[in-house]
């Protein structure tokens, strides 16, 4: 897990043990340059935003401040002449302890995948279409709580709550099918107006960057409560987010065009001009096994439409608003993103490659997601991890 030149990423990070000195920090290779202390030295004018711990305020500059600065640390960072000056700002990353990178003003999490759409589909109404009708008019999503978003490597703790049992009651106690939702989640820098829609062609005046997320979901919770307002209880208990945000400047060369869409969307969700696609590869450990490879380049809906429907209405964007892709599922087996599908809802257990059967997760269970994906110069761009372990 190497952070090229081209890469990047902004986090946040301390060297004490109590983590009262976070400030903004720049992964490179094995190491994370100081922001704070290498711009105050290098006389940035913008070095103070880097002294504190979120990267709220340099977010919510915008993208000129963004390029600017990416622009002079790539140079600090690859000039002879800054070599003297940099040099001691470079601290090694297995030294420092990583934080959430941002305030999270508010959380939307989206159900973007044809593949895991339909999968659930089949799994949950295999008498029904396994799609809704409005699933390929509209990218459907949910709001969620941003309270509990938490930064990779968080415990997370199994939440109890009700659960529909055999003679059909409720029943309290805690989940019994907890699971996974690997994901790919998009971080807001630039506010927008209450009442003003964000059109598809202002995506990347607004976001800054993208993140890894794992929405953790207990499936026997929510399959109780959604009816007929959707996931409340069995997902708000904890979302994992990576510790990296990788600048869409840095995405550039992971652009594609994403599937056909049919029926043709309405106006306000047509893409034909900027798609906003993006090849990005996502791979699920569990305990150190690869369960999965899920393709981010074959969602349905792209964040660039996400984001125009999520204001379509006129809501506001707030700075460290974070939306996510939903699940990303690929047409194959060893490409779905949640144990539902990997084991068709708990009916083929996964059988990881040290002998033990998984249907969903049990007290102890590490999940780690990564991913990746093309760099200007064929060293792939990195997105770090996001993990978290079950706990009682």
């Amino acid at each position: 897990m190497s952070f090229g030149i081209h890469n990047l990423p902004y986090g946040v990070f301390s060297t004490s043990p109590d983590g009262a000195d976070r400030r903004v920090g720049v992964a490179y290779r094995d190491h994370i340059l100081d922001l704070a202390a290498v711009s105050d030295r290098m006389g940035l004018p913008v070095a103070g935003l880097f002294a504190e711990g979120s990267l709220n305020r340099f977010m919510a500059q915008g993208p000129a401040v963004w390029r600017e600065v990416r622009k002079r640390i790539t140079d600090w960072l690859t000039s002879p002449a800054h070599r003297d000056a940099v040099r001691p700002h470079l601290l090694p990353r297995d030294g420092v302890r990583l934080h959430l990178p941002f305030t999270v003003a508010d959380y939307v999490d989206f159900y973007s995948s044809p593949h895991h759409a339909a999968n659930v589909g089949r799994i949950l109404r295999p008498d029904s279409e396994p799609l809704t009708p409005n699933w390929r008019h509209l990218p459907i999503g949910y709001h969620g709580r941003a309270g509990t978003v938490v930064v990779s490597g968080t415990p997370i703790v199994r939440p109890s709550g009700q659960r529909r049992s055999r003679s059909g009651a409720p029943a309290f106690g805690p989940s019994r099918r907890l699971d996974i939702e690997a994901e790919v989640g998009f971080v807001v820098g630039v506010p927008s107006t209450l009442g003003q829609p964000v059109p598809l062609s202002a995506f990347s005046d607004h976001v800054f960057g993208v993140c890894l997320v794992n929405d953790w979901s207990a499936r026997d919770i929510q399959a109780w409560e959604y009816v007929p307002l959707g996931p409340f209880l069995g997902k708000s208990f904890a979302t994992s987010v990576s510790p990296w945000v990788v600048p869409l400047d840095a995405l550039q060369h992971a652009r594609v065009t994403p599937p056909p869409r049919d029926p043709a969307p309405l106006p306000y969700l047509r893409d034909d001009g900027e798609p906003w696609g993006l090849n990005i590869t996502l791979e699920v450990r569990l305990n150190g096994h690869v369960v999965s490879r899920p393709p981010f380049a074959t969602m349905y809906w792209t964040p660039a439409q996400q984001l125009a429907h999520l204001t379509v209405n006129g809501a506001s964007l707030r700075t460290g608003d974070l939306y996510a892709s939903g699940t990303v599922s690929g047409p194959e087996r060893d490409q779905y993103g949640s144990l539902l599908e990997l084991t068709w809802g708990g009916r083929d257990p996964l059988i990881l490659p040290d002998g033990e059967e998984r249907t969903f997760l049990e007290d102890g269970d590490e999940v780690v997601i990564t991913a990746s994906a093309p760099g200007p110069d064929g060293e792939p761009i990195s997105f770090g991890e996001v993990r978290g372990r079950i706990e009682e």
